[in-house]
């Protein structure tokens, strides 16, 4: 145990935790066991919480030893990086960039790519390295290809895992252009979440192998989904479960600040009144997210919030052409909504709500996406019931409120 534990934390008791919820299968201990947590994480950390976004205050290993022992051996995410690297201040930065996942989520996830030996996997999103060590501690350092976009994310997994012994190929580069020379792969896992397939993950992929990545409209809402791939290129499957990570650098959305679709004039600006009896609370947990998400294309919400517990939810889409605000106030049952441009924000989602609500209000697990060269359908139950199809495309950069 690390000088300074904190009583009771370490490896053993986040291996019964994580057993207990059935995320740490028995072929995956030894490799647990083997790789241990904290061997892959910086001095300089953001501890997360279990089921949240939202990550705790820094903590500074060598001020606070017991504190950080204790968030490295909880079952939560972990920020390691703000911003692409830019802010190195104490705090927190805008948005952070790279992480140490949930260990229920890396070890479901691991489960769910049903490796055996031999296998070749290759790796998106090397992040800290324990999940490529993992990997390399199964299969062999030798079938193991990771690949990172930061650089300086890189360089530091690298090390680590060259101080715990293992030597797979790890790769600096757009995680959306897998690593060709490696290829083919048995299986291919995401560490880093995608709004759209990468044809080069399916040409890198021997037919029947698997795809293990968390997939996620713009709107919001995220689930891992795991795909087989055919021999025609295609690839298919369920997904498995809820899940919330960074987006892949590659495909971020563009998104621009309110003023750019008020164009300089006060809200409500050219905007369209009505009411909805439809709340924006009802609208807002991850699955029924993803559902709206799948059906409302280019869009994403925010929620500016007051202090008498009311808010605005804003919607906006990614070509800056349109907006919707529906107004949030506790014990209302009718609420105001504002919608401007071509497109009726706050009409699509709606709709798309009540879809949802008349399919049984379904979650994660009875939807599918299939892919193919030129794009995806969601699909509810079964292949054949589509719910929504899109483009297969890239993404830019967030910005803005």
């Amino acid at each position: 145990m690390d000088a300074g534990a904190g009583e009771g934390a370490g490896p053993d008791r986040l291996a019964s935790v994580l057993t207990r919820k059935g995320a740490l299968t028995s072929d995956w201990l030894p490799a647990y066991r083997a790789v241990p947590r904290h061997l892959f994480l910086p001095d300089v950390i953001w501890p997360g919480r279990a089921g949240m976004n939202r990550q705790s205050d820094r903590l500074i290993r060598t001020e606070e030893p017991e504190a950080w022992w204790e968030a490295v051996y909880r079952d939560a995410p972990i920020t390691t990086q703000w911003d692409d690297g830019t802010y190195t201040g104490s705090g927190r930065g805008r948005f952070p960039s790279s992480s140490n996942s949930m260990p229920t989520m890396v070890f479901s996830m691991l489960d769910a790519l049903s490796v055996e030996p031999g296998h070749r996997v290759l790796e998106i999103g090397t992040g800290t390295g324990w999940n490529a060590a993992l990997l390399s501690q199964r299969l062999g350092a030798e079938n193991v290809f990771t690949v990172e976009v930061d650089e300086s994310s890189a360089e530091a997994a690298r090390k680590r895992l060259e101080d715990a012994g293992f030597h797979p190929v790890t790769v600096v580069g757009d995680g959306t252009e897998g690593y060709a020379q490696g290829a083919p792969y048995d299986r291919v896992i995401a560490t880093a979440s995608i709004g759209s397939v990468p044809r080069q993950w399916l040409a890198q992929t021997k037919p029947g192998g698997i795809i293990v990545a968390p997939w996620g409209p713009t709107y919001g809402g995220e689930a891992v989904v795991r795909l087989t791939v055919a021999a025609d290129g295609f690839a298919s499957g369920p997904f498995l479960g809820s899940s919330a990570f960074m987006r892949l650098r590659a495909q971020r959305t563009d998104r621009k600040h309110i003023r750019e679709y008020l164009g300089g004039r006060p809200w409500p600006a050219d905007a369209h009144r009505s009411t909805t009896g439809l709340s924006p609370e009802a609208v807002g947990d991850w699955p029924v997210m993803f559902a709206i998400g799948v059906q409302v294309p280019d869009a994403f919400p925010w929620a500016e919030t007051y202090d008498d517990g009311s808010y605005t939810l804003w919607l906006r889409d990614t070509s800056v052409t349109s907006w919707a605000t529906a107004d949030y106030v506790p014990g209302h049952e009718e609420f105001e909504v504002y919608q401007s441009g071509p497109r009726r924000l706050w009409e699509e989602v709606e709709s798309a709500y009540r879809w949802w609500d008349e399919q049984g209000r379904p979650g994660f697990e009875r939807f599918g996406l299939t892919v193919s060269r030129d794009g995806e359908r969601v699909w509810l139950d079964e292949p054949d019931n589509v719910v929504a199809e899109h483009a297969l495309r890239g993404g830019g950069h967030p910005t803005g409120a």
